[in-house]
């Protein structure tokens, strides 16, 4: 393929390249393309067509913005293989602040400046109300969100690279997770007694699901008689209007097992449920919710958060958000040794890497009672024979050696040997 350059005006030079002949006519295609810089920039952009065409990555010019093809790709892929929750969360961000910024610039023409400029710019002063920047992980999950639009229209052939990929992206500092300490435990319990709430409390502390996984809960989910109950779905409340949605992934939709007081709890409070609908003529049924209004109407997510906020208060706890009750759970289990791939099943997390990530300050803190743990599986025996040969006349010789690399290989009881498990065990002595 043929390539040439020519200079238009000052800083502005035109690309003409021929990429091959239309397969219906036979007619000679060629391309045409401004460039604005110096001739070096120029001739790179050049080379870079012509490494396309000749690699058969080539994609002709279009007038798609990069605005509109995020509106594409919303409408196109988001609707259809996201919650409802993300399509308004991505949504939101690109309405309010990447396509005002970067909307108007041709998809093709987009490059890894654009997005670098993009950042620092949101992190500076980046707000809609312009009282300052964006945090560093509203920024991150924006660069997220554009990587994925990019993404795809690579996969649809309107780019060749995602430009996204080469971005310096910025990194936000760990946040520290607020959780209810044990102690306070008792205290809140003893506080939420007296709202309509406190069952909702209750098993939120004692299994860690989510708010809109609670509200969204049924008889039919619940096994009192195994002490099970199972997450199928969740309520999520969008523009006032509360609906049931699936779980957000496979893995969120898992079973979990109750503790005791808390099956007991339930038992008691699905009577005092049959109860109420004996007296207001109706029958409970096995597709009711278990956290409900009277008529049945599923609660408002607001109003179940809001009036958390108030038992804290009256308890004179610290204020923390109702989803640190399940930060408070995960926690409790990890001090008390349960396994994190145990507590990652019943947080319904993809995988334990993301349970030892959330929670590395806990995990952290049980390297000592691990080693106490592994100390105490061992035989008493084996203990005092170490503990006799670190105060025994044996370890002596070994540590007057050590760096004494000559004298050692002078003695006449040790000679060399090819033997390398014995040479690993001499190395070690001496180390």
């Amino acid at each position: 393929m043929k390539g040439s350059l020519r200079q238009r005006s000052k800083g502005s030079w035109e690309i003409t390249m021929d990429v091959g002949r239309d397969p219906t006519t036979g007619k000679r295609l060629r391309h045409f393309e401004s460039v604005r810089g110096n001739k070096k920039e120029a001739q790179r952009r050049l080379a870079e067509l012509m490494f396309n065409i000749n690699k058969g990555s080539y994609i002709k010019l279009t007038n798609l913005m990069l605005g509109d093809w995020l509106e594409d790709w919303i409408k196109g892929y988001v609707t259809t293989n996201c919650t409802a929750r993300t399509l308004d969360s991505y949504q939101t961000e690109i309405n309010n602040h990447i396509t005002p910024m970067l909307g108007a610039i041709p998809l093709t023409e987009l490059r890894p400046q654009h997005l670098q400029s993009y950042y620092a710019q949101a992190l500076s002063q980046g707000r809609v109300d312009g009282k300052g920047g964006l945090s560093p992980r509203t920024v991150l999950y924006q660069h997220r969100i554009l990587s994925e639009a990019l993404n795809h229209a690579v996969k649809m052939g309107l780019l060749v690279r995602n430009v996204a990929e080469v971005v310096d992206i910025p990194h936000p500092k760990r946040t520290c997770m607020n959780t209810m300490a044990s102690e306070d435990v008792p205290k809140f319990l003893k506080a939420s007694r007296g709202t309509p709430f406190h069952e909702i409390y209750c098993t939120a502390l004692f299994t860690g699901m989510r708010l809109g996984e609670l509200l969204g809960l049924r008889w039919c989910n619940v096994d009192l008689k195994t002490a099970t109950l199972y997450v199928v779905q969740s309520l999520y409340k969008r523009r006032g209007i509360c609906k049931m949605v699936e779980t957000k992934t496979s893995h969120s939709r898992r079973s979990i097992a109750l503790p005791p007081t808390l099956n007991n709890l339930l038992l008691q409070y699905r009577a005092r449920q049959e109860a109420e609908k004996i007296l207001l003529g109706l029958v409970l049924k096995k597709s009711d919710l278990l956290f409900a209004h009277p008529d049945g109407s599923p609660l408002d997510p607001g109003t179940v958060s809001k009036t958390f906020s108030k038992v804290l208060y009256m308890a004179g706890l610290p204020h923390i958000r109702f989803h640190d009750l399940r930060h408070t759970h995960a926690t409790l289990m990890l001090k008390a040794g349960v396994h994190p791939k145990i507590v990652q099943e019943r947080l319904g997390h993809g995988s334990i890497a993301v349970t030892l990530d959330t929670y590395s300050h806990v995990v952290g803190g049980l390297q000592e009672v691990a080693a106490q743990r592994f100390e105490s599986t061992l035989d008493g025996k084996a203990l005092k024979i170490l503990t006799d040969y670190e105060t025994s006349d044996e370890a002596g010789p070994c540590r007057q050696n050590v760096g004494n690399m000559e004298e050692f290989e002078s003695e006449p009881h040790r000679t060399r040997t090819c033997n390398r498990l014995i040479k690993s065990q001499l190395l070690y002595l001496l180390s």
